[in-house]
């Protein structure tokens, strides 16, 4: 299995189980997932963003990796956008293939197609191995990511 056979698309409602299942990872919420139903409507709420959409790498059917993409519009930075990576996810039994490769790039071109300044993406400090993926894909360590937890929020 390579990445160029991988198509990437954006998702939609009817992908939620698909997308959930590579959120059941151990490492990732430790297992948690959202309910179909709520992740049905959060897709369907993205429609309201000017662009927030989530896209499904897929191999024959068989969804492989996702990720989320929101494009904001700036005052600061003279008005250009910028752009911000979520909820990256690979199957585990497709990781080392190129999918997060591709589904970075992927990203990558939306975000110059829209005229962005910058991508950016946030990662947990203990996921070291996803940290010298993107090393690997150029993105540079910048600034500091500060974070509050909200009481009763999952995955804060």
């Amino acid at each position: 299995m390579s990445a160029p056979e991988v198509k990437i698309r954006q998702a939609m409602q009817d992908d939620a189980s698909a997308i959930l299942k590579l959120y059941a990872q151990p490492d990732y919420d430790n297992g948690r997932v959202l309910s179909q139903e709520g992740a049905k409507a959060i897709i369907l709420n993205a429609e309201r963003y000017p662009f927030y959409k989530f896209y499904i790498a897929e191999r024959q059917g068989l969804a492989l990796g996702t990720y989320a993409l929101l494009v904001m519009e700036n005052i600061g930075h003279m008005g250009s956008p910028s752009a911000i990576v979520e909820s990256v996810a690979v199957a585990p039994e497709a990781q080392g293939m190129g999918i997060g490769k591709a589904l970075m790039d992927h990203a990558l071109a939306i975000a110059a197609a829209q005229g962005c300044y910058k991508l950016a993406l946030s990662s947990n400090l203990k996921r070291a191995a996803a940290h010298a993926f993107y090393d690997r894909l150029g993105f540079q360590r910048h600034g500091v990511s500060f974070v509050v937890p909200l009481a009763g929020k999952a995955g804060a």
